[in-house]
């Protein structure tokens, strides 16, 4: 390690003890696409199917790009970690991906 670099660098998700604008608390109503995103966070997760770990999830949100973890949603950005994870892992491919990205657009899907 360089000596002028800290011991513990702050990654670009980690806002905490940094200024910024305040917190919205209150808890909203969740949308049918995010209530699904839960659920295949969950699914993906469960031990009988092994398909992912919180600890790789969690990797897959703090080693997003800064630009697109920015510009996501909350819930979006699990939609993205998810999906990087699951090519990664060999899953789904990208290509796979794309076309169905492709369809759910050209059926004029809700989602963001």
């Amino acid at each position: 390690m360089a000596e002028d670099q800290p011991l513990h660098a702050t990654a670009h998700h980690d806002y905490g003890g940094q200024p910024g604008e305040p917190v919205e608390t209150c808890a909203h109503p969740a949308t049918l696409w995010e209530q699904r995103v839960d659920a295949i966070l969950e699914l993906l997760g469960d031990p009988r199917r092994r398909l992912m770990r919180v600890d790789e999830f969690r990797w897959m949100n703090e080693t997003m790009a800064p630009e697109d973890y920015e510009r996501l949603s909350y819930y979006e950005r699990w939609v993205h970690s998810i999906a990087r994870l699951m090519v990664r892992k060999g899953v789904v491919t990208q290509a796979e991906l794309d076309a169905r990205i492709a369809r759910l657009r050209a059926e004029g899907s809700d989602a963001p």
